[in-house]
């Protein structure tokens, strides 16, 4: 079982002012791959704040951190900043396949600032706060995500191609 955390970054959704429909979208992506989420929180955009919970939710032994919002050219859109602050190793082909992904709907995906990398044994990918993005952006990745979070705990299992 994959120990996964749900992070909503929204200046309206943390007063309250905005449903927050992305991170439900996520929780609901990650049933497919037997993943638990086992921690849900929604956050202002605010680069501090947003960093303090990333580290704090890569010390609690959680698998995966899925952020949702806050990933374009906006000057709040400060999740990428944050993240890239707290994580030790990069994984950029993540994010490409998922800008890549999003290019077969809309030249605006090439405005996402979204990254992936690795906290302490702990996977951490940016999704932008739409749920249609969530959904196209996360379905991208969705089927490496097992295999990722193994090799990330210390697998030496051979990798074999997805079929």
């Amino acid at each position: 079982m994959i120990r996964a955390a749900v992070l909503t970054l929204s200046d309206k959704g943390s007063k309250g002012r905005r449903k927050d429909t992305s991170g439900p979208a996520v929780e609901r992506l990650l049933r497919k791959i037997d993943a638990e989420v086992v921690s849900y929180d929604i956050l202002p955009d605010e680069k501090a704040l947003i960093r303090k919970k990333l580290i704090s939710l890569c010390s609690e032994r959680i698998d995966l951190v899925i952020t949702t919002g806050g990933t374009g050219v906006s000057p709040r859109d400060v999740t990428p900043d944050a993240t890239r602050e707290v994580i030790q190793v990069e994984i950029p082909g993540m994010a490409e396949a998922m800008r890549l992904k999003g290019l077969g709907k809309t030249p605006f995906a090439m405005l996402s600032r979204a990254v992936a990398g690795i906290r302490d044994g702990t996977l951490i990918i940016n999704l932008p706060g739409s749920p249609a993005a969530v959904k196209e952006n996360l379905s991208a990745i969705l089927p490496v995500l097992p295999h990722a979070i193994e090799k990330i705990k210390g697998s030496t299992a051979d990798c074999a191609p997805l079929s």
